[in-house]
């Protein structure tokens, strides 16, 4: 399908739901990062343990974005309702005084994999392009409306099935992780779908009109982009050319 001009978008005849989750859907999973060759090899059991732990490192800089992007998510909203909603996002990855989150179970999947959990919750050794990359991405939802960033976290459409597959990956391939550290891949399994469910359910509540719909889809499509390209920049360091600063063989 053709991209629609903003115009053409805002005269056109809103989508029905149904069709309207489905082009976001189809979008989606077409540019999905899980796609990525970083991806192909990590789940094939091709990656070397440096590789591997530099994954970790570098992604850990975009699960400290998360919870700085949904903060900026409830300040753009007036409704009580939706912040009370959206708000356990920023628990689930910050923990609570009485639970773990999301962010300290990837540091110990960091220290599982090897790495030294407090220069990995430093970011000091994250790669210019990871940090432009997610940066980009809280800056997206700083600078636009509340309906395109809710709908650029309609990824999670797509996160469990590929967190089941990389526990699966890990298990039988790096028996050296200890399966106990892939908490965080679990627990977003489930996670997940119960965020992707809330964020469609305001997304298709919202956006009435075609040239939303359209919005909505583009802000999906950019946020495809950024974790794509987090992962261009870990494959150009640490595979082909690896140019990385600890190189990308053992």
């Amino acid at each position: 399908m053709q991209d629609e001009t903003p115009q053409a978008a805002a005269d056109s005849v809103p989508l029905a739901r149904e069709a309207f989750i489905e082009r976001l859907r189809e979008e989606g999973a077409r540019r999905y990062h899980d796609h990525h060759r970083y991806h192909v090899l990590m789940h094939a059991g091709q990656l070397t343990r440096t590789q591997l732990q530099q994954w970790v490192l570098n992604r850990y800089y975009y699960q400290t974005r998360i919870p700085i992007k949904d903060a900026l998510i409830l300040s753009k909203s007036s409704e009580a309702e939706f912040r009370r909603m959206w708000i356990h996002r920023i628990h689930d990855h910050d923990g609570t005084a009485d639970t773990e989150g999301g962010l300290a179970m990837w540091l110990r999947l960091a220290s599982g994999v090897g790495l030294d959990p407090e220069e990995v919750a430093s970011c000091r050794s994250v790669l210019p392009g990871v940090r432009f990359a997610c940066d980009a991405y809280v800056e997206f939802v700083r600078e636009h409306s509340l309906l395109e960033a809710v709908a650029s976290s309609l990824t999670e459409f797509f996160a469990p099935e590929l967190m089941s597959r990389r526990i699966l990956a890990w298990e039988q391939h790096y028996p050296w992780v200890d399966p106990q550290m892939l908490a965080y891949f679990r627990a977003r399994v489930t996670r997940a779908r119960g965020d992707s469910a809330e964020a469609i359910g305001y997304v298709t509540a919202h956006a009435t009109s075609r040239l939303a719909q359209e919005r909505c889809i583009a802000a999906l499509i950019v946020k495809t982009e950024i974790l794509w390209h987090l992962l261009d920049t870990v494959y150009a360091a640490y595979i082909e050319p690896g140019w990385g600063p600890r190189g990308p063989r053992e």
